[in-house]
């Protein structure tokens, strides 16, 4: 099964939205959809960058995935640098 990942930088939070619960609630969101298997929260020059990596049947369902957990992300906190990506060997390319 192809591997999929969403990711977005993480800007200012909400109001009502603790840091701690932006990662658990965009992996919850995609275990909604999809199995998740690995998600981080990394800083990539000096901003907050979170991580799912999953697995999808195919490109549609990946994308209907990414969507919601950048939806659900930008419920939480200002985003950008956002991407769903489809890995084909080593390498990751964006999903169309």
């Amino acid at each position: 099964m192809p591997s999929y990942r969403v990711s977005a930088a993480v800007g200012l939070l909400r109001p009502g939205t603790a840091a701690a619960d932006v990662l658990p609630e965009a992996v919850a969101t995609a275990r909604e959809l999809v199995t998740v298997e690995a998600f981080d929260v990394a800083v990539v020059r000096g901003e907050a960058r979170v991580t799912v990596r999953f697995e999808a049947g195919d490109d549609a369902a990946a994308r209907r995935a990414g969507w919601a957990v950048l939806a659900r992300l930008d419920e939480l906190a200002e985003i950008h640098d956002r991407a769903v990506t489809r890995r084909f060997g080593s390498r990751w390319y964006p999903l169309r």
